[in-house]
């Protein structure tokens, strides 16, 4: 009996030295596995912030990234817009600088325009007189007459001589029978001293514009539909009345003549296509 006792104590000694033993093991590694998770839970956290922030940034990048497309598209809009107003504009400048083109070469070729149709004029009423001008202003013609080839000093009788130059009008006139002509008189600034139903030179000027119509029409075959009776008095002078000869420049009869643009432009035509070689 007393030997089971001791053997029982020997081995419930054995027994317990062996579980304490593995009680230090297990208190190790149960201090290493708590480091490990203590460790693992600083980490954890540490991503978990990290995570945080990424997923803050990654937001911002997407708010950022969807401006930048809205943006994109504003400027494709705004890129386009510029594009076709550029365009347009370059456009705008092309057209204006044909113009500017075409109005540089009207007016290059005015002066031989204009030269084409007084030599066309001239050439019709077939006269060579410095007392005789014609020219060409914005498509009208006027033929300036001196008063000494049709009048007497302050009559209002067409002379004979008058008479041949005015056939030569006539010529021009029948030849274009949709013309129109305004038959202008022109008195120097002397006052009209003359008796009878005259009272001065306003009537003067017209008087001598009337009866050289009426050389037109009831002698030279101009039909009276055509003319115009005018009189300026000596209010549109050529020059100043400050001398007999400027006073005698300024005494005329000016007939303008007023085409159809049309036959205007035909009559130009012509006269160029002679003047080619």
């Amino acid at each position: 009996m007393k030997k089971i006792v001791i053997a029982l104590s020997v081995l419930a000694l054995l027994t317990s030295c062996v579980s304490k033993k593995k009680y230090t093991d297990l208190e190790a590694r149960n201090k290493e596995t708590q480091d490990l998770l203590n460790t693992a839970t600083v980490k954890l956290n540490a991503c978990l912030e990290e995570k945080a922030a990424l997923s803050a940034t990654a937001s911002l990048l997407k708010e950022q990234n969807q401006g930048l497309i809205s943006t994109s598209k504003d400027m494709t809009i705004l890129s386009t817009k510029g594009a076709e107003n550029i365009e347009k504009a370059l456009e705008s400048i092309k057209e204006k600088d044909l113009k500017i083109s075409r109005m540089q070469d009207a007016l290059t070729k005015k002066d031989s325009v204009t030269l084409a149709v007084v030599t066309s004029l001239k050439s019709a009423v077939g006269i060579s007189d410095p007392d005789i001008e014609i020219n060409v202003e914005k498509g009208v013609v006027f033929i300036s007459i001196a008063d000494k080839l049709l009048f007497k000093t302050g009559s209002y009788d067409v002379t004979d001589k008058a008479k041949g130059v005015l056939a030569k009008v006539a010529k021009v006139v029948n030849d274009k029978p949709d013309f129109e002509c305004m038959v202008e008189g022109h008195t120097d600034n002397v006052p009209y001293n003359g008796s009878g139903i005259l009272l001065d030179n306003w009537d003067l000027s017209v008087k001598r514009s009337t009866s050289i119509i009426r050389v037109l029409t009831t002698q030279l075959g101009v039909k009276p539909e055509q003319l115009i009776a005018a009189g300026r008095s000596s209010y549109i002078p050529l020059v100043g009345n400050d001398s007999a000869e400027n006073r005698a420049r300024n005494r005329r009869t000016r007939i303008v003549v007023l085409p159809k643009i049309d036959q205007f432009y035909d009559m130009i035509e012509k006269e160029m296509k002679k003047q080619r070689p």
